[in-house]
Parts: structure tokens; sequence; C-alpha cells
């Protein structure tokens, strides 16, 4: 089953990297500086899973690749590139919910297999994780609205679109998806919630012990 996963997420990957060079070539041809910069950088993003792996920084599976991967498509290529964010009232707010859920899960598996180390001395509570979780992914939405303002600044584009009431309508629905998955991290540490969950978390940790084994 992961085999075929790898192969789908790399058929995918490529694909999406030969739509990045063709829009690449065009930015160029067309002295459109600002999407000449988002395309170059999705492209980098798509190498970026594949390097924490191999680097054993962390162990990302096969299926969230493919949603990462398809999350940047959704909001650098269709969204800024192709412009459905005036195509669609509902795609930035899709969008940033999907993110704050993506990150929220992220900043719970990170704590949660850091807690769970028996070479790291911590002892945290299942409430203590979620805050985490919820903290990490609004951060990373801060962090990502200051992103929007420099380039609007810096290189006249419109990633803000209606300024301060696009920005806090981004971190709302931030905030919204984070709640969502921390609340989920928190009923799986209390109850060993979704199947899915709990499938990718022991997958996660398997690799982690490979890993460090590896490394010995």
């Amino acid at each position: 089953m992961e085999n075929q996963e790898h192969k789908l997420y790399k058929l995918f990957a490529n694909l999406f990297r030969l739509f990045l060079l063709g829009a690449i070539v065009g930015n160029v041809l067309t002295q459109n500086w600002f999407n000449l910069f988002a395309s170059v950088l999705m492209l980098l993003l798509t190498y970026l899973p594949l390097l924490l792996e191999e680097k054993a920084y962390i162990y990302i599976p096969p299926s969230f690749q493919m949603i990462i991967l398809v999350f940047i498509f959704a909001s650098l290529y269709l969204g800024e590139l192709n412009e459905y964010y005036l195509k669609f009232w509902w795609w930035d707010i899709m969008l940033h919910t999907l993110s704050g859920i993506i990150l929220g899960f992220i900043g719970f598996i990170l704590i949660y297999i850091l807690n769970r180390d028996s070479k790291v001395n911590l002892a945290l509570s299942g409430l203590f994780i979620a805050i985490f979780s919820f903290a990490f992914a609004v951060t990373a939405g801060v962090l990502w609205e200051i992103f929007e303002f420099a380039m609007d600044s810096l290189l006249g584009s419109n990633m803000q679109k209606s300024g301060l009431d696009d920005t806090m309508g981004d971190l709302i629905v931030d905030a919204l998806g984070a709640l969502f998955t921390s609340t989920i991290g928190y009923i799986y540490s209390k109850k060993k919630g979704t199947s899915y969950l709990r499938n990718l978390i022991k997958d996660l940790i398997s690799k982690e012990e490979e890993v460090t084994e590896n490394d010995l």
C-alpha cells in the first residue's frame, strides 16, 4: 500500500512540477515577476517533504505529502496564479480553514511524538498537546499574513485583497480550523479516536524508531 501511495504522490508531484516549469517560462517571457517568484517558490516547496525525509528530520507519510501538495497547488497555483481567489469568493475561506486543520495536525503530531520519546524528559497532558497544536497552527497563519503584507508592500501584489478585512477573516478561519484539529487531537489522546489518525501516528512512530536505530 505504501509503495502505491509513493507512486501516486510522485506522479502527481511530477505533473505539478511540469505545470510550474511551464508557468516559470511563461512568466519570464511576459516579465511577470511576482508570478515568477510564486512559481519558483512553489517548485521549491514540492521538494521540501523529500528533503525533510532524506535528512531524517521528520517522516511524512505519502498520503500526507499528497495533502500538502494539493494544498500548495490549490492555494498558490490556482489561487494566486489563476486568480481563483477572485473568481470564487469562498476559495480563500476554504483554503485558510484547511491550512488551520493541516498545520494544527502537524503541530499535534510533532509534540505527540516528542512527548512519547523516552529520550526527552517530558510528560505533557492531552490538553497541553491540544493547546500547542492550536498555537502552532495560528502562529503559522500569522506568519503567512505577514508574508502577504510584505509581498504587497515590496512587490505591489494584491495577496491581501481587501486589506485588514481579508487578514482578520483569514486569521479567524485559521483559528477555527486549528481549533477543530486540536479538539480531535485531544479526543485522540484521551480516547484513541479516529482510525486514520491512530494509524498515521503509529506509522510515524514506527518510522521514527527505524531512523533512531539506523543512527545508532
